[in-house]
C-alpha cells in the first residue's frame, strides 16, 4: 500500500487511544508521517444557550478548551515520540473557520485512522470526530479502532464484506494494497452471491492477492452476520463499503455501516 500520510484524529486518551496507537503501527510500517488532529468547535453550552451566557463565562468555557487542547498535544507528542516516530509526527488544532470541517482538512491525506469514539463524555464532543460522516464525506479511506483495542501487531487475514455495490467496490479498491499485504482474504457476501463476483476474484488474484469467495446466510443482522464470520475467520480487519443509502437513513432506521462500527471488536477498514 501506498500510504505516506496518516491523519489521525485524537481528543486525548478516551477508550485507552485505540485509534492513535493503531495509527502509530501503520506509521512506521508505511514510514509515513502521521498528523495528529483536534476539532476545536464551540461547546455544547456555548451552541445552545450562548445568548444567555454570560461574557465572563463563555472567555472560561473558551479557556478550559484552549488549555484541554494544549494537554492532548503535548500528549500526542509524547506518545509519538516515545514511539519512535520524532521528526515524523506533528499535532493539528483545527479550527474550522479557517481550516474548514475535519472532513475538508482529511482529503489531503492518504488514509485516516481514528477511533470509534475519541471522546469521554457528552461534553467534549465539539472536539471529537465523526467516524461515519469522515468515511461519508472526506473521500479518503477510514480506518475505524474499536474502544480499548490492543493487538501485538497488523492484522494478517482480512475479510470483505462484498454485496457488489459501488461502495463496497471503491472500499476493495481502496484497500488493494492493503490486501495484497494479508496472508488471506475472504471475500463475504450475506444472502446472494453478486453478480460477476467470479470476476472479481480473478481480478483480485491477478494482485496476489490470496482470495476465496462465499455467501452465507443472514442469521441475525447483516453487522451481525459479518462479525461472527469474521470471528470465525480469524480477521483481525474488516473490510467494507460505507453508507450504501443515505447518512439521514441510517441516522433515522440505522444501518449496516453504523451497525458495524458501534459493534465490531476489529479495526474496519471503510470508504464511500
Amino acid at each position: 500500500m501506498i500510504c505516506k500520510s496518516i491523519l489521525c484524529p485524537y481528543s486525548g486518551e478516551a477508550s485507552r487511544g485505540s485509534g492513535l496507537k493503531h495509527a502509530v503501527k501503520l506509521a512506521k510500517l508505511y514510514d509515513a508521517h502521521l498528523t495528529g488532529v483536534m476539532r476545536h468547535g464551540r461547546p455544547l453550552l456555548e451552541r445552545r444557550f450562548a445568548a444567555q451566557i454570560p461574557d465572563h463565562l463563555l472567555s472560561t468555557l473558551r479557556d478550559a478548551d484552549d488549555t484541554k487542547s494544549k494537554e492532548v498535544a503535548e500528549r500526542f507528542k509524547t506518545i509519538t515520540a516515545d514511539a519512535g516516530l520524532a521528526g515524523h509526527a506533528e499535532f493539528f488544532d483545527l479550527n474550522p473557520a479557517k481550516h474548514g470541517p475535519m472532513a475538508e482538512f482529511a482529503r489531503s491525506f492518504d488514509l485516516i485512522v481514528t477511533g470509534a469514539h475519541s471522546v469521554s463524555s457528552d461534553d467534549d464532543t465539539h472536539l471529537s470526530a465523526n467516524p461515519d460522516m469522515l468515511a461519508l464525506q472526506s473521500g479518503r479511506p477510514v480506518v475505524v479502532v474499536p474502544d480499548g483495542y490492543e493487538a501485538d501487531g497488523l492484522a494478517t487475514r482480512t475479510l470483505v464484506a462484498w454485496d457488489g455495490k459501488r461502495s463496497a467496490t471503491r472500499a476493495i479498491s481502496d484497500a488493494l494494497g492493503v490486501l495484497a499485504e494479508k496472508s488471506h482474504v475472504t471475500l463475504l457476501s450475506v444472502g446472494a452471491t453478486p453478480r460477476n463476483t467470479d470476476v472479481l476474484l480473478k481480478t483480485l488474484k491477478r494482485h496476489h492477492i490470496e482470495v476465496d469467495a462465499r455467501t452465507v446466510a443472514k442469521k441475525g443482522s447483516i453487522a451481525d452476520t459479518i462479525q461472527r464470520e469474521a470471528a470465525k475467520d480469524g480477521s483481525k480487519l474488516i473490510v467494507m463499503g460505507a453508507f450504501e443509502h443515505s447518512k439521514f437513513s441510517h441516522d433515522l432506521f440505522g444501518g449496516v455501516t453504523t451497525d458495524v462500527i458501534r459493534h465490531s471488536t476489529v479495526p474496519v477498514f471503510m470508504a464511500h
